[in-house]
């Protein structure tokens, strides 16, 4: 299996920069516009076009499986905050990623929503059974809302030191946001926040979890303190053996890696799963991880 993940990781390494660069900016840019036109009068119905509709779909408006991602906001400016905000959660997850990986990243979110809701989404015939099902033909609504959030959570256990500002001006750690985010998962996956009659509905928001657990689930160690973040298990002494009386002669031990982070420490030997790059910016030939390429005190 180990060797199976190094072999995926130098097949994503190799192919780094193909597939659409900058996708989050067409994303965040579609948004845009279905918010404005949300704004004018009439201009909603540029939304319900676009957001999924399982029933819309199976009559033939299947550009819904896809056209959803563009309605995440809401109708108010304040959505173009957030808006942007996602975007640039998205642009650095994509550099982080590489662009080909991001881009299957967002393409299975994408796959794994739709496959789920068009096996779970009820079925409406008439306006009746429409008011019937509301609340849960909302919670499908928002499938680009959990999508994008899901970029949250990657962000934040990829750099888990960055820091966001609250209100503007209180700063808070990516990786406390992280927690929050999966704590709010599973307030709603236990049904607090929903009816327990919708099951399996409540299920929804462990889609994008799903997702993120298959492209970037390593990561999610990046949440512990860094104490115990990069704690390595010491071999121990066998019970009732003695450490040797005499002094050894110091002797140096030949490098059996080819690439070693200068932050952490870690390698390519120890931790074969992880990619390593050298910082253009730093004064010299410094190696770092990929939790620290793009986190780090450039070295002058």
């Amino acid at each position: 299996m180990r060797k199976f993940k190094s072999n995926i990781n130098r097949f994503f390494l190799r192919n780094r920069d193909k597939g659409i660069p900058n996708l989050m900016l067409y994303i965040a840019l579609g948004n845009a516009v279905v918010t404005i036109f949300s704004l004018l009068p009439g201009g909603s119905m540029l939304y319900y076009w676009l957001c999924f509709d399982k029933t819309a779909i199976l009559n033939g408006e299947v550009w819904r499986l896809f056209t959803y991602v563009f309605t995440q906001s809401g109708s108010d400016i304040i959505s173009l905050i957030f808006i942007y905000f996602f975007y640039m959660l998205g642009r650095h997850v994509e550099i982080s990623m590489g662009t080909f990986r991001f881009n299957l990243y967002y393409l299975s979110g994408i796959i794994l929503m739709d496959v789920f809701a068009m096996i779970f989404c009820p079925v409406y015939t008439s306006e009746i059974e429409a008011l019937m099902y509301r609340d849960t033909l909302l919670l499908y609504q928002k499938m680009a809302y959990y999508l994008h959030l899901s970029l949250l959570l990657t962000f934040a256990t990829t750099n888990p030191d960055s820091q966001f500002l609250l209100l503007m001006f209180i700063p808070i750690k990516a990786s406390i946001i992280a927690i929050i985010y999966l704590i709010l998962i599973v307030v709603d996956v236990v049904g607090l926040s929903y009816p327990v009659f919708n099951f399996p509905h409540n299920l929804f928001p462990l889609v994008a979890v799903a997702n993120y657990l298959l492209f970037a689930g390593g990561n999610i160690r990046n949440l512990l303190p860094a104490r115990l973040r990069y704690r390595r298990s010491r071999p121990r002494r066998p019970a009732g053996t003695d450490p040797i009386p005499f002094r050894k002669e110091p002797h140096k031990e030949k490098a059996d890696y080819n690439h070693k982070c200068v932050i952490c420490g870690r390698t390519d030997v120890s931790n074969p799963d992880l990619e390593f790059r050298y910082c253009s910016r730093c004064k010299g030939y410094h190696c770092y991880c990929q939790d620290h390429i793009n986190d780090h005190t450039h070295i002058q």
